[in-house]
């Protein structure tokens, strides 16, 4: 879902650096840094894993096609990223589905603007740094058709969110799509507003872990045992917050490797119980609500790509560990 502000390595090196192969009792999992996956170190570094017999390795690559390239290729067992992102990556010949969900946006994503821009229409015919093909993308058309506008009313500068917000510090474009920790400093150096956040878009933007089916097939006691400790350390984390956020810093690390800073993210995100999970993923026989998430980044994706996307709420949820 989010890249940091981390060089990026060649496909290649990811691929020599990350686990291979599906062994019993080892999951490996790849993804970006954000507050969200925090749960997973939580999680990892309290022993919930261990405990219940698995060892997670997790490795962070700060792109979601390499990730996903290696996921592909079976050096990892699964990946972690919003639902929109993998979705795009579903194929007959590349199977994975999602059995956890871990995180909603619920902030940490915004738009900003200059001071003459009160709202989403007044963003037509302007400038906007926007990631294409990211998480980004997929939610400022999302904001643009409630709008009844499309990506074709504003000038699309692409740039990732780091330098986006940058960009938009330096007063070299009107708007930026970002997320925090760039929305608070721009609201502390007073060089534009917040015009939206992903608060005002409940259950758009949401970060499961999705596994390669034959990982799922293969391993279904790991899969319980990664479930399991999550739940473990949502709970953790609601009843020991400060304690939880210096463990998941340490974890995360990258522009997050401060407790401090790690607490301020997450005020703008929701960490899944198994309550949220349930209605979220949906459990056996009943889909649950990811199945609009899933037909609107269909649409939105076939729309912006200009090819069609197919996937469907079988195709990319397994229900089966929802329910311990």
């Amino acid at each position: 879902m989010r890249k940091s502000l981390l060089k990026r390595v060649s496909l290649s090196l990811v691929l020599a650096a990350v686990a291979t192969g599906a062994q019993a009792g080892k999951l490996s999992i790849g993804h970006t840094t954000w507050v969200g996956y925090g749960t997973l170190y939580l999680a990892r570094d309290l022993g919930y894993f261990k405990d219940a017999g698995l060892d997670l390795e997790l490795t962070t690559i700060e792109e979601a096609s390499m990730y996903m390239a290696a996921q592909a290729s079976g050096k990892l067992s699964g990946s972690a990223s919003t639902i929109d992102e993998i979705l795009k990556y579903r194929s007959k010949d590349f199977c994975f589905k999602t059995v956890a969900a871990l995180d909603e946006s619920h902030g940490g994503d915004g738009i900003v603007v200059t001071k003459d821009i009160k709202s989403i229409k007044d963003l037509k015919g302007k400038s906007v740094a926007v990631n294409e093909g990211s998480v980004s993308q997929f939610w400022l058309s999302y904001l643009l058709k409630k709008e009844g506008m499309s990506m074709a009313d504003v000038e699309v500068q692409n740039m990732t969110a780091d330098d986006a917000a940058s960009a938009f510090i330096a007063g070299r474009i009107p708007a930026a799509v970002t997320w925090e920790p760039n929305l608070t400093m721009v609201k502390q150096k007073g060089t534009g507003d917040v015009l939206v956040d992903s608060s005002a878009t409940p259950g758009v933007i949401v970060d499961v872990v999705a596994l390669s089916c034959d990982v799922i097939e293969k391993q279904p006691a790991d899969v319980k045992a990664l479930v399991a400790g999550l739940y473990k350390a949502v709970q953790y984390t609601k009843d020991h917050p400060k304690e939880a956020y210096t463990i998941m810093a340490k974890g995360v690390g990258g522009y997050l490797s401060k407790p401090e800073d790690l607490a301020e993210a997450a005020k703008g995100v929701k960490f899944y119980d198994q309550a949220m999970s349930e209605k979220l993923l949906g459990t056996k026989g009943k889909s649950g609500d990811i199945a609009e998430i899933i037909k609107l980044a269909n649409e939105t994706w076939s729309e912006l790509q200009g090819k069609p996307f197919a996937v469907s709420y079988d195709d990319l949820v397994d229900t089966r560990f929802v329910t311990p």
